[in-house]
């Protein structure tokens, strides 16, 4: 069996493929102002309406728990949103430290930085970073007037999360074939126009959960072959011929099995679980398209990150104390913000006054709700989720200096899933 390993993917011109993932900053920049300003917009008249006509069942708030502030009704579910902001901020220090380091690396020519490791980008940490931020400034932006119709506005950068996270690490592996920003916003944009049409025509609507259904199982083929194979295939015209033909000669001629066992076994499972989810969605036709597809990303999210995992441990390589103390850290902080995620404070879901009937009085500093707290906890857990793909430099990490460098502490600071790859030649690490 012929082994890839990152070396043969890494040889493109680091000057080019720099230019290349900073482009996913940079778009991501443009698309959070200019989705941005029209939400605020939008925002604000609702908050005028509201305190125009004094109608309290546009917006649907805890009213046991909204503490107003000048025009605001419920300052303090707007308030706890400042630690998406503050974090990614953080989280946007910490990478251009880090590249700084890095670059300082490359400059001395030093062999552990051009050979070892895998290959630092650092353009999708940026967009990553900004997106955090500006989930903050639209679910800021959703809790001056919850309500059905802008619901959207606060899972819109989430979906964007989901996916420039499942972005870099498979960019880890793959940092010659890994999509162009163009192509990941547009499939991004793709999304949340499914986002949109499902909130306005997605209630009981069969033919349109028949339609997002067959799309929602051929994106999940598409990119379990894409995965299977390494990336070394083509979406063309001759796919389908092409299938066909493998399906004859391993099945059907030769009665092969599968030439990669262990990764297959993992696609089987995320394509059941990808299935179920559409089956789920066709049966069920929820209310809450904008939670369904979110739970969608997030699942895949899961999954490629224990496909990741796994292959990590299939091909040798081990994970080091840190970043498995993150990683358990992180889980129980996700835990306790589900939990009061679903505290379930108000619903849209339900008539105003029904709504009122879930409100409960203010759990924390009697300023802040069962919601303030899942707006704090999950930033902390979305920052430590952040933090495990974000790596130390490798050149400063190898080898001992008789004077170390201030910067040299950085690895023991930033947590990585693959700092156990820092010393390890590029031609031994294994492709997945």
């Amino acid at each position: 069996q012929q082994y890839l390993y990152v070396a043969d993917l890494a040889r493109k011109d680091k000057r080019v493929l720099r230019k290349k993932y900073q482009i996913y900053f940079w778009n991501i920049a443009t698309i959070a102002v200019f989705y941005a300003l029209p939400v605020i917009q939008l925002v604000i008249t609702y908050q005028t309406v509201v305190n125009v006509t004094g109608n309290q069942d546009i917006c649907y708030y805890n009213f046991l728990c909204a503490h107003p502030l000048g025009n605001l009704s419920a300052f303090n579910n707007i308030l706890s949103n400042l630690g998406y902001i503050l974090l990614g901020l953080l989280f946007l220090l910490i990478i251009l430290q880090r590249e700084i380091n890095y670059n300082r690396a490359l400059m001395r020519n030093d062999t552990h930085a051009l050979e070892c490791g895998i290959p630092k980008h650092f353009g999708l940490f940026y967009a990553m970073g900004t997106a955090l931020m500006m989930e903050g400034l639209l679910s800021a932006c959703y809790h001056v007037c919850p309500n059905y119709t802008n619901f959207q506005f606060d899972t819109s950068f989430m979906y964007m999360i989901a996916g420039l996270c499942m972005l870099k690490l498979y960019q880890k592996r793959h940092p010659d074939i890994n999509a162009s920003a163009y192509s990941a916003y547009a499939c991004l944009a793709i999304v949340i126009f499914f986002s949109v049409v499902g909130v306005v025509f997605g209630k009981g609507n069969t033919a349109f959960w028949i339609v997002f259904s067959v799309i929602h199982i051929t994106a999940t083929l598409l990119l379990s072959t894409q995965l299977y194979y390494m990336g070394r295939w083509k979406l063309d015209s001759g796919i389908l011929r092409r299938i066909v033909h493998v399906l004859y000669t391993d099945c059907v001629r030769q009665c092969s099995g599968p030439m990669y066992v262990d990764r297959m076994v993992l696609l089987v499972m995320g394509n059941i679980i990808n299935w179920s989810l559409a089956a789920y969605g066709l049966i069920v036709r929820p209310n809450d398209f904008a939670s369904y597809l979110l739970a969608i990303g997030i699942c895949n999210l899961l999954l490629y990150f224990a496909f990741y995992i796994i292959m990590k441990l299939r091909s040798g390589e081990r994970i080091q104390l840190i970043p498995l103390l993150c990683i358990i850290c992180t889980s129980v902080v996700w835990g306790f913000a589900l939990f009061f995620f679903f505290q379930g404070l108000s619903t849209w879901q339900k008539t105003p006054a029904e709504s009122r009937e879930h409100n409960r009085d203010c759990i924390l500093l009697d300023f802040f709700d069962d919601h303030d707290i899942w707006h704090f906890l999950s930033s902390i857990a979305m920052f430590g989720s952040f933090l495990v793909g974000a790596g130390g430099a490798a050149a400063l990490a190898c080898r001992p200096r008789p004077r170390p460098l201030p910067t040299a502490r950085l690895p023991q600071v930033l947590l990585t899933l693959d700092d156990d790859l820092d010393c390890v030649q590029r031609d031994k690490i294994y492709v997945f």
